[in-house]
């Protein structure tokens, strides 16, 4: 009889300790639906700062190539004083070796004494007048997008909004 009363002991102190808090298995970690909602708070998060992000990359972007061109056009009408010619390449200026925030080189084409026509392949604007008669600077991006030198230098920007 007496190895029923150590079972029932035994029995009794196990009962004891699984009424106190501190034997209880602790729950740890996340369950499903709360992983959820800081899945679908993230995302959402995401929706919202990845475009905000790329048009603020786009306008810096942008800026960038518009400086370089404002940079440009002024080392080539310093030759222009220099020389009283326009440069044939912008090896001459010492700017070939730039590129824009795209990494392409950017574009320069003599149009004053270099004997073009406005029926060569000259940039026009939409009422197919020449953008220049000096010289000819964009971005190598061929899109709206592009940032153009245009009325000879008075604009530099977007072609979209020129």
């Amino acid at each position: 009889m007496q190895h029923g009363y150590h079972d029932h002991e035994t029995h009794q102190t196990l009962a004891a300790a699984l009424r106190r808090k501190d034997c209880v298995v602790p729950q740890c970690g996340f369950q499903l639906i709360e992983l959820l909602i800081a899945l679908a708070v993230i995302s959402l998060l995401a929706i919202i700062a990845v475009p905000s992000y790329s048009r603020y990359r786009d306008k810096a972007d942008n800026a960038i190539a518009t400086a370089d061109i404002v940079a440009i056009s002024q080392a080539v009408e310093r030759y222009y004083v220099d020389y009283h010619a326009y440069p044939d390449s912008l090896n001459q200026v010492n700017m070939d070796t730039m590129q824009d925030p795209w990494k392409h080189p950017y574009e320069y084409l003599r149009i004053k004494g270099a004997g073009l026509s406005s029926k060569t392949a000259l940039r026009k604007d939409k009422n197919l007048v020449p953008i220049n008669t000096d010289f000819d600077l964009l971005t190598a991006k061929a899109s709206q997008d592009d940032i153009v030198r245009a009325n000879n230098g008075a604009y530099i920007g977007l072609a979209s909004d020129y």
